[in-house]
């Protein structure tokens, strides 16, 4: 693999998760395997909030909504998180209704999110994961970048500047009067954060397509699509240099006021053939694709980076049979990571199981969580 990767340091598994006001949790304390993590209980129980505190104490948001307050118990004026790993090093997160969160690792404040989603690598597969087909280019390009800003950490400086020289450049766009100048300025630094984030976006890609493939392959076997194809695409023409498109494009940009190619427009073209992969695929073929995308990411991740990210896996896909569940579960099982798995009963999960691993057990009932 010719990834190039920085070390960090990983928590590689939680030892030790504490939560407290997370929307129907009070207090819990959870001892939580390495390996395997088994949440059961009704819906509405709480469970899916233990996946929601993991996720935000690794990103700052939820996977569920973007208001990270409607998560803080409606008794509460605040919700805090807390982990350990098995290294005794710790992650701490108090976020308050009306203020900014406080996150601290190793009890050191943090200014923003960036050594904590390294060192806290978090994958979600739920219900919503299947966007990645049914919604537009954002999540699908939100995947890749998780991808790139794991194992090519020079990725992100230049993704924000892109973000700075876009916005900056629609304001202009927008403008009564366009100021020539400092549209080249822009479109100048653009350009060369963009050729730094396509290449890298290359380079993961080129490099995630045989991973999935395996995956796919070990998943759907027999059932596997033969014209089932993934392309990246940067968000211009693969032809030609971006400045000489934004060039071409200006009058089109000036009607929208808004850029219209760039590294914000990338994409991953998922298609059966000619067709795009949603318009051919049934649904229980789009949630096989889709659980092979999220695991090939974390194989990925492992090879590049030598550790392992967590899984946190809402509802073991629904609408899957009990043999495709029993595939994806092992198929996540040999990633060697740490899983937090939830099911209304716990049978449901346990039946799938091929070999008998070691788990933690949990049991939550309106916010009570029992091991």
């Amino acid at each position: 693999m010719n990834i190039t990767c920085e070390h960090f340091g990983i928590v590689s598994a939680l030892s030790l998760f504490r939560i407290v006001s997370v929307r129907n949790i009070l207090v819990a304390e959870l001892e939580l395997h390495p390996k395997l993590n088994l949440i059961h209980g009704e819906n509405g129980s709480g469970k899916t909030s233990i996946l929601e505190a993991a996720h935000l104490l690794s990103s700052g948001r939820s996977f569920r909504t973007s208001k990270s307050a409607t998560l803080i118990n409606h008794n509460a004026d605040e919700l805090s998180i807390y982990a350990e790993d098995s290294a005794a090093r710790r992650i701490g997160l108090a976020k308050p209704r009306r203020q900014s969160p406080q996150l601290k690792l190793d009890m050191e404040s943090q200014q923003n999110w960036d050594a904590v989603a390294r060192l806290l690598p978090v994958q979600v597969l739920d219900a919503s994961s299947f966007l990645l087909l049914e919604g537009g280019p954002k999540s699908r390009r939100r995947f890749l970048d998780w991808g790139v800003f794991h194992v090519e950490h020079s990725f992100l400086n230049y993704w924000r500047v892109t973000r700075k020289c876009i916005a900056n450049r629609n304001q202009l766009l927008k403008a009564q009067r366009l100021d020539e100048k400092q549209l080249k300025a822009w479109d100048m630094e653009l350009c060369q954060a963009a050729a730094a984030v396509d290449l890298a976006r290359k380079r993961y890609f080129r490099n995630f397509l045989p991973a999935f493939n395996e995956i796919y392959k070990s998943l759907a076997e027999e059932n596997a699509i033969e014209e089932l194809s993934l392309e990246y695409n940067r968000g211009w023409d693969s032809e030609i240099e971006l400045v000489e498109v934004l060039q071409f494009a200006r009058p089109q940009d000036l009607k929208y006021g808004a850029t219209q190619n760039g590294p914000h427009r990338a994409d991953i073209v998922v298609k059966v053939g000619q067709s795009p992969a949603i318009d051919v695929l049934s649904r229980g073929q789009q949630k096989v694709l889709v659980s092979a995308l999220k695991i090939a990411q974390g194989s990925l991740y492992a090879e590049a980076i030598q550790d392992r990210c967590i899984y946190l896996v809402d509802d073991l896909p629904a609408e899957l049979d009990q043999e495709n569940r029993a595939k994806i579960l092992e198929n996540l099982l040999a990633l060697d990571s740490q899983l937090f798995v939830t099911c209304v009963e716990l049978n449901s999960v346990k039946s799938c199981l091929q070999s008998s691993p070691e788990m933690s057990t949990f049991h939550v009932e309106r916010g009570t969580i029992t091991a």
